[in-house]
């Protein structure tokens, strides 16, 4: 689909130069001589490598067409996931670079979207808030003020967040997987 450089926003995917890329930074740029343009900076996907471009705001550029499929985690070995299709039972296998840091947040049987560009997985989404049970926490020190009353923990997955002081070793949370906060106690 054909896209406005103007339209350029963070995270989208753009086709470019044969090749698939994530937009990470845009500026659109209105000087005082000559046509106003968008500066974006961008990363390929395959090649892992970094590209700044300057686009003039009446050229198009084509933006990239994905599918989106639900998938149930299963396992994971030394260098990928394993998800399976609940639809057909259809396993895949998604390299351990592609999920990134999103992989210590994966428990068996956790319900998720896989994104796919040509036939092959690009990107993993998470639910936005996935159940972690606390492997170890401070003592919260008594007298401490409502406003600092937070703690660091360690989750099981290895993951430090902070924490009220209620919560203690073994105790099962809700963390928002956006921005690896706590919500709740379950």
């Amino acid at each position: 689909m054909k896209i406005n450089a103007g339209e350029i926003r963070v995270g989208m995917l753009l086709e470019y130069k044969n090749d698939l890329w994530q937009v990470l930074k845009t500026q659109h740029v209105k000087p005082g001589k000559g046509g106003a343009f968008a500066q974006v900076e961008m990363k390929s996907v395959e090649k892992n490598t970094k590209l700044n471009e300057r686009f003039r705001s009446n050229e198009t550029v084509e933006k990239a067409s994905l599918e989106e499929r639900k998938f149930i985690y299963l396992y994971e070995n030394d260098n990928n996931y394993f998800f399976m299709d609940p639809q057909n039972f259809e396993q895949i296998d998604i390299k351990k670079n592609i999920v990134g840091d999103k992989g210590k947040l994966l428990t068996e049987n956790l319900e998720l979207l896989v994104n796919f560009y040509n036939e092959n997985p690009i990107s993993v989404e998470l639910p936005n808030q996935v159940k972690c049970k606390i492997k170890s926490t401070d003592v919260a020190l008594k007298g401490q003020t409502i406003s600092s009353s937070y703690k660091p923990a360690t989750l099981e997955n290895g993951i430090n967040i902070q924490v009220p002081p209620f919560i203690e070793v073994g105790d099962e949370i809700i963390v928002d997987t956006r921005n690896l906060e706590y919500l709740k106690k379950i």
